[in-house]
């Protein structure tokens, strides 16, 4: 009879060993500390490598009661700015040793974001964040005492969750502000569901902008921020052109927005100017290569964990930080004719 090979698994004592160090500077290594020379994290990482030795975090959360695990709770992640807001705090959490455990609700609803949260908590999570664009998350999550920190992002937050955002209505005004800065008087948009955070607040900062200026707010169009929607929108406004310039609330709608518009001869920028929002990378490859805003949804992710990880190491109530957004000028705008 064959014996099976048993060979256990290398243990934290036998990286300590190889390494001719203390355990505890081994645990020092692997918990990232930063008192821990730089030849000895050398000799640590080398034995770590060599074993193939690998954290025990079953063990570690029974000790520090910690299961190193965020809940990214999540809506409409088809959508580019939800998808690449995961992506930041994906990369961010992994970047602080965390794992993380994701639920995409199917439909956005206050049961359905309680239900998700309980889920979180059975999984022992030390956080969670909420990727759930809508208006009525911040209420429903605050219905409840979860008992671990919790980050809205795309919010500011309230006072029992943190919030951390994109500065939509500063991005928005930036937009405008191009355009009004070209010579446009007549300046529509082209709106995201309002039933989303950020469509509001796009359009709030459109309205804004031009009432500062002294100009007309009053050619808005909402779309459900897909290229589908653009297009239909495109078609209409390229029969009846009465602004000389739109400001397109996502570049997935810009993108239908100047199909429309190629078709019906109607030309960009010298008939009408656009600038959209979001600067996906293939804005810069659109016919005109498109004037947006950017998101910069790595920061975001960044910033998340940084509020996230203040809670849980500090204890800190809920707190809200704003991320700035940047104007990319492309050849999309112009001064009208």
């Amino acid at each position: 009879m064959t014996q099976r090979n048993e060979r256990r698994l290398p243990r934290l004592e036998d990286v300590a060993d190889r390494a001719g160090v203390s355990h505890q500077t081994v645990s020092r290594v692997v918990n990232n500390h930063p008192n821990v020379s730089a030849s000895t994290r050398g000799k640590v990482e080398a034995a770590i490598a060599e074993l193939g030795y690998r954290r025990n975090t079953a063990a570690r959360s029974l000790v520090t009661r910690r299961s190193q695990t965020i809940g990214v709770l999540g809506s409409e992640m088809s959508q580019y700015g939800p998808a690449n807001t995961l992506l930041g705090v994906e990369q961010a959490a992994r970047d602080a040793g965390y794992f993380v455990s994701i639920a995409a609700l199917r439909e956005v609803s206050r049961e359905a974001i309680l239900d998700a949260t309980m889920h979180f908590l059975d999984q022992s999570v030390d956080g969670i964040v909420v990727i759930v664009p809508h208006s009525e998350t911040l209420a429903a999550l605050a219905e409840v005492a979860l008992g671990i920190p919790v980050v809205a992002v795309g919010t500011q937050g309230n006072d029992a969750v943190s919030g951390v955002m994109v500065d939509q209505f500063r991005g928005t005004e930036l937009a405008v502000q191009h355009l009004i800065d070209k010579g446009h008087r007549r300046i529509g948009h082209i709106a995201g569901p309002q039933d989303w955070i950020d469509g509001v607040a796009r359009a709030k900062g459109w309205r804004s902008a031009l009432q500062s200026a002294g100009l007309d707010a009053d050619l808005l169009v909402e779309g459900d921020w897909s290229a589908d929607s653009g297009y239909q929108i495109g078609r209409k406004l390229a029969e009846d052109r009465t602004a000389t310039a739109l400001f397109v609330g996502n570049d997935q709608m810009a993108l239908g927005l100047l199909r429309a518009f190629n078709e019906a001869g109607v030309r960009v920028p010298e008939d009408v100017s656009v600038v959209g929002f979001d600067d996906q990378p293939e804005s810069g490859y659109f016919t005109p290569p498109l004037t947006t805003v950017r998101q910069d949804f790595k920061e975001l992710g960044r910033r998340c964990m940084d509020v996230m990880l203040t809670a849980i190491k500090e204890g800190k109530g809920p707190g809200s930080t704003v991320v700035e957004p940047e104007l990319v000028v492309r050849k999309s705008t112009s001064a009208p004719a």
